[in-house]
């Protein structure tokens, strides 16, 4: 069966519901530890079954989103999944009142009793108003930013219309829309620093109310850090500031140099190569058959994936018309199916998928075997361990794809790695800031962002541009708004992926993919410090973690030379 066979059906929610809490009745009163853990599995079933028909509908909504059917559909699910979490949460209480609580822990991995304890303590009916001011507060900001209208050349843009004159050749352009992009800010500064503060009270309140300290607490938990603390994130960030703000800082002068500029600007930062960015050759088709040969050749286990992905055609990369932007991964739990979703545009990102994307559902293609469905994925510092290291486990194979532009690709790809661990460092401790003094002001927090800018991002030159010189650069950034404390958990992953990338690449260590391997299949069975730990792994909250990959890396750019960093022309 492939996927467009795979059936949806909308299901009765009375009647799962009524099921549903039939089992959970059950768990409550079995009599045996064997018919308690048959009412558990009996939920699972039901909580895979909602799993597939949630994801069909976002899947198939996002391939077309002019297809009225799934576009009710998934709006049915919108309104529906907060009353199935409360089912949920139902059986979380039920299992933890059990009275084989401990039989249950034998036969049901121990980080499922970490996520329900987690999910218990970060609601209750109480806060109901103020989580949906917090949502109401959030949807706003979207909306705002959606707002945008620059005028430009004669056009009108959105944000996301203005990237590519920000990252245009002719550097008067990068400026003139680096300008008019900070001028919306500036326009809005009011708005912006209107939401984010009533944003930081709610959640404060809501912290508050069901009893934390502060929203830090709350947050971590939220974001389901289950062997980690704030202490530990501290001590990371002064590695990061310590060993790889440097190096940065080296490689933007040397860009500096290879453009052939006085001083390197905000607005120059992402413009690398006179000659553009190394791109990917052949059609959509090729892309994919080159992917399944890497796939093919890399291991028995990602050939045997690769070909159920095809097979099953659970890819869907090529833009067309009516389909959602961006990209992702997901997992269809009655057919065991992952699904990757993007759009090739014809730029490196086509090939990123077919790596990062990948590495995602590679895992849980991998993870199948667990029943768990709380657990077939990991917390989200782990899941992108496998997307970003398999980035660099298909190195090998990237002259398939960029031919003579591999080593330009391969340079532009690790400095990337390496310039974004400051800058999602930053936007963590800024949280951390904000949040541990919510009584700050908006200008006290603008000052806050500009001091820790000047420690993490030294390098960013506004060139007098009023509002980033304030410190208003993070109203862009989603996550601050939207998705408080999950930023940092990419930079985690990010350092691990570094390390299986100087294992895999420089070390040519044998063993490095045998690790990898097994924590895909360890999935969510394990915390994050549990995984490094199973792959052989430095946890990036060990003082001195970072500085080994740091000089590899180092060493590794510094030896492709600038020559190799030119695109040849087509008569040379």
């Amino acid at each position: 069966m492939k996927f467009n066979d795979y059936p949806y059906e909308r299901p009765n929610l009375d009647q799962v519901k009524t099921e549903f809490m039939q089992l959970v009745t059950a768990l409550k009163d079995s009599e045996t530890a064997e018919a308690a853990y048959e009412a558990v599995r009996g939920i699972q079933k039901i909580q895979n079954t909602i799993d597939t028909q949630y994801n069909l509908a976002l899947i198939r909504n996002s391939i077309d989103t002019r297809d009225k059917f799934y576009e009710a559909e998934t709006s049915f699910w919108d309104e529906n999944m907060p009353v199935i979490s409360e089912w949920v949460n139902d059986f979380y209480r039920a299992i933890f009142d059990s009275q084989f609580l401990a039989d249950l822990k034998k036969k049901v991995p121990a980080t499922f009793f970490q996520l329900a304890e987690n999910s218990l303590k970060t609601f209750d009916v109480k806060v109901i108003p103020l989580l949906q001011q917090e949502n109401k507060l959030s949807t706003e900001y979207s909306k705002l930013i959606a707002s945008a209208e620059i005028e430009y050349k004669g056009q009108t843009y959105n944000l996301s219309g203005m990237s590519p004159f920000t990252q245009s050749t002719n550097r008067q352009e990068r400026r003139e829309a680096t300008v008019l992009v900070s001028e919306f800010f500036e326009k809005n500064r009011d708005e912006f620093d209107r939401l984010y503060d009533e944003l930081v009270k709610t959640r404060d309140a809501i912290a508050k109310a069901l009893g934390f300290n502060d929203f830090v607490e709350l947050g971590y938990l939220r974001m389901n850090r289950l062997d980690y603390n704030r202490k530990d994130v501290e001590i990371y960030r002064q590695e990061v500031l310590k060993h790889v703000v440097p190096l940065v800082s080296k490689l933007y002068q040397r860009q500096q140099q290879r453009l052939g500029l006085d001083v390197l600007k905000s607005y120059d930062l992402s413009f690398e190569f006179e000659d553009g960015n190394a791109k990917p050759k052949g059609t959509p088709e090729e892309i994919l058959a080159n992917g399944v040969k890497m796939y093919d050749e890399l291991s028995p286990e990602t050939g045997e994936f690769i070909d159920f992905m095809v097979e099953k055609e659970l890819l869907d990369l090529v833009t067309k018309p009516g389909k959602q932007s961006g990209g992702y991964c997901t997992y269809i739990p009655d057919f065991e199916s992952p699904f990757i979703f993007s759009n090739f545009n014809g730029t490196s990102g086509d090939v990123d998928v077919l790596t990062h994307e990948a590495g995602h559902a590679f895992q849980v293609y991998s993870s199948r075997w667990i029943e768990t469905p709380e657990v077939v994925w990991p917390t989200y510092e782990s899941c992108e361990i496998h997307s970003m290291s398999m980035e660099f486990f298909a190195y090998p194979w990237m002259e398939l794809f960029f031919e003579e532009q591999t080593l330009k690709y391969k340079y532009s790809h690790l400095f990337g790695t390496l310039s974004f661990l400051p800058y999602g460092v930053l936007v963590d401790h800024y949280q951390h800031e904000v949040y541990e003094h919510p009584e700050m002001t908006p200008a006290q927090r603008r000052a806050t962002w500009r001091k820790l800018e000047k420690m993490y991002n030294p390098w960013k030159d506004y060139d007098g541009i009023e509002l980033l010189e304030e410190g208003g650069f993070w109203f862009r950034q989603g996550h601050i708004f939207n998705s408080p404390f999950y930023y940092i958990d990419y930079t985690l992953a990010q350092v691990c992926a570094l390390q299986f990338w100087k294992r895999s690449q420089v070390d040519q260590d044998p063993k490095a993919w045998d690790d990898y391997l097994a924590i895909c299949r360890i999935g969510g069975t394990q915390s994050f410090k549990q995984i490094v730990n199973s792959a052989n792994l430095l946890s990036p909250f060990e003082a001195g973690s970072l500085s080994g990959i740091v000089k590899e890396a180092d060493r590794y750019l510094e030896n492709i030379a600038e020559a190799d960093l030119v695109t040849p022309s087509d008569d040379q």
